[in-house]
C-alpha cells in the first residue's frame, strides 16, 4: 500500500493560517500523510510578488518548521519560465512512478475556474484533486459539460484517494479562514497587528526584513 502524498501550490506572499490550517484539517479528514508545499515562480510578465523568491521560501520554512506534515519543494522557484500545473504534475508523476497515489490540493474558487487551466484534462490522469470547500457556497460549475466532468470524477470516499493512483475529485469540508495575503499586506502597511493571521516566526521575519511595510507613494 502506497501512502497518499499531496502537492499544494501557491504564491505564499506571505504564507498564513488560511493556507496552513485548512490543509492540516483536510489531511486529518483524508488520512493524508505528507503535503509538499510548492511555492510558484511568478513569470516575469505577471505582477510580481512583493517578497523575493528567497524571502517567500524562508517564510515557508519558518511556517512549517514545527509541522511534520509539510515539506517544501522549491523546483518552481528555480525556473524562469511560467510553470503550468499540468506539466508539474506530469513531472511529479514520472518521478513517483505509476502506482503511487498523488493528489493536488486546490480551493473551491480554483475548482470553479479549473476548466480554463492549461491542459486541465490531463491533470486527473496524473493525480487526484482534493478541494477545500467553502462552507455555505454552492459548488456548481459554470457550464454543464464541466459539471458532468466534475460529477464523473467525484468521490465521497477518502479511501479512493489511497487505493487509486489518480483520477478522483474529493470535496473536503474545511473551515473558512477569512484571511488573505492581500489583507495581511494592507494591514502591515497601515501598521495594524496581524498576530492572529500567521505564525509568529513568519511575522517576526517580515518585521526583521521590513517586508510589505513600505508606504506607497
Amino acid at each position: 500500500m502506497h501512502s497518499l502524498q499531496a502537492l499544494y501550490g501557491g504564491t505564499f506572499d506571505p504564507v498564513h493560517y488560511g493556507h496552513l490550517k485548512p490543509v492540516e484539517i483536510l489531511a486529518n479528514q483524508t488520512g493524508l500523510q505528507r503535503v509538499t508545499i510548492m511555492p510558484n515562480n511568478v513569470p516575469p510578465h505577471r505582477p510580481q510578488p512583493e517578497a523575493t523568491a528567497a524571502q517567500r521560501k524562508k517564510m515557508l520554512e519558518l511556517a512549517i518548521a514545527d509541522k511534520p506534515l509539510f515539506m517544501l519543494d522549491e523546483r518552481e522557484l528555480r525556473r524562469d519560465s511560467p510553470s503550468y500545473t499540468a506539466q508539474t504534475l506530469q513531472a511529479w508523476r514520472s518521478e513517483q512512478g505509476p502506482e503511487k497515489p498523488l493528489a493536488f490540493i486546490i480551493g473551491q474558487d480554483s475548482l470553479l475556474t479549473f476548466p480554463s487551466w492549461y491542459q486541465y484534462q490531463t491533470i486527473l490522469d496524473n493525480s487526484h484533486l482534493i478541494v477545500c470547500r467553502r462552507p455555505g457556497y454552492p459548488l456548481t460549475m459554470k457550464e454543464e459539460q464541466h459539471q458532468l466532468w466534475l460529477e464523473r470524477h467525484l468521490t465521497y470516499q477518502p479511501e479512493d484517494l489511497h487505493s487509486l493512483p489518480a483520477g478522483k475529485i474529493y470535496l473536503a469540508e474545511t473551515p473558512w479562514f477569512d484571511i488573505s495575503a492581500t489583507l495581511i499586506r494592507q494591514r502591515l502597511q497601515q501598521g495594524l497587528p496581524c498576530d492572529e493571521m500567521l505564525p509568529a516566526a513568519v511575522l517576526e521575519y517580515i518585521y526583521q526584513q521590513g517586508l510589505y511595510q513600505k508606504s506607497g507613494n
